[in-house]
């Protein structure tokens, strides 16, 4: 009987393969990802991870005096990370990404309350052939996060470089991307900031700049760098399944590419050196990998206030750029290489 049963179970063999771009398809949806419920764990290893000084999602006291909420906010790059690792099912294959726009982060999240994303793809192009390199498409997915109240979190796109399964392949995909929005609805952007915060209170409490006193034009060179550790453990904490940040034979460069939420991640807690008051981030309007980034990287951050945006109940939001330069792990080889690896526009509210 036994020998029965593990024969018929030799002879099903069932091979999970990822997608190539032929099989991607505009239309389709993935909700395959499993719900997570963001828990002090979460908050921990990405402290340990980042060294964020974002004060609200450290400070228990301090947020529940501005928030109202007995529970700890999720620092936003956290809810980011997880969301987009819960969106990698179509994009496994991938090579890298290289861009997400019109992100807009439209409640709070506490600790305890739980996420799920759905991924639509809205827009299959092929790259345009190259002597010597294989058959490529970029692959554009609007994603869509809720919580266990069914409210929207968090809405955005991204896309993707995806390989084809044949290296030769004309598949004839030339959507255009111009379901993607050129620029943030700043009216939809400004009624993400709970109306019940009390940003007054962070103003009176907490000593230092605020809104008011900065000034738009200024650009900061923050003069610490942070080197790129524990990549593929953020990969898997954040159910992220794309090969090439787990697998170095997967990758286009012969070596793991970080998952660019850690740079993002990087770049975000470099800011708070510069601002130290910023109350949280709202909004992406663009974000562009315009280098890959390797693991021993080490990331330094400067950025600019390119405006401001006040708010009828005081304090505002900030238009920021960040751009992420990284010198890489490998000086012995490539000694003063460095590169410029993301240029990031995001809007962070101010008290």
């Amino acid at each position: 009987m036994d020998e029965n049963i593990n024969s018929d179970a030799a002879a099903r063999t069932i091979r999970v393969e990822a997608p190539y771009f032929e099989d991607l398809k505009v239309g389709q949806l993935y909700t395959d990802a499993p719900a997570v419920t963001l828990t002090e764990g979460h908050a921990a290893f990405h402290e340990a991870l980042f060294g964020d000084r974002l004060r609200l999602p450290l400070d228990a006291t301090l947020c529940e005096k501005v928030t109202g909420s007995a529970r700890v906010l999720v620092h936003p790059n956290v809810i980011c990370n997880v969301a987009i690792g819960q969106t990698t099912s179509p994009t496994q294959r991938v090579k890298g990404n290289l861009f997400y726009r019109g992100l807009v982060l439209h409640q709070p999240v506490f600790v305890g309350d739980t996420l799920r994303t759905s991924t639509k793809i809205v827009a299959l192009r092929q790259n345009r052939a190259k002597p010597g390199r294989d058959a490529t498409g970029m692959a554009v997915l609007e994603i869509h996060v809720e919580n266990q109240r069914d409210e929207t979190v968090l809405h955005f796109w991204r896309c993707a470089m995806i390989p084809c399964r044949d290296p030769n392949a004309v598949t004839g995909a030339s959507d255009s991307f111009d379901t993607i929005p050129a620029e943030l609805d700043m009216q939809q952007v400004e009624a993400a900031v709970p109306v019940v915060w009390k940003l007054d209170h962070f103003r009176r409490e907490i000593p230092g700049e605020h809104f008011d006193d900065l000034a738009e034009g200024t650009r900061y060179v923050i003069d610490a760098k942070d080197p790129v550790t524990s990549a593929p453990e953020l990969v898997r904490l954040t159910l992220n399944v794309a090969k090439a940040h787990i697998d170095a034979a997967s990758s286009p460069y012969g070596r793991r590419l970080v998952y660019g939420g850690h740079t993002i991640s990087m770049a975000s807690a470099q800011i708070t050196r510069a601002l130290p008051n910023l109350v949280t981030l709202v909004a992406w309007r663009s974000c562009d990998h315009t280098e890959p980034v390797f693991e021993a990287d080490v990331l330094h951050t400067e950025f600019s206030i390119d405006a401001k945006h006040p708010l009828a109940a005081g304090g505002g939001l900030i238009d920021m750029r960040a751009i992420v330069h990284a010198t890489r792990g490998d000086q012995a080889q490539n000694p003063g290489a460095e590169a410029t690896v993301l240029d990031w526009r995001v809007l962070g509210l101010m008290a």
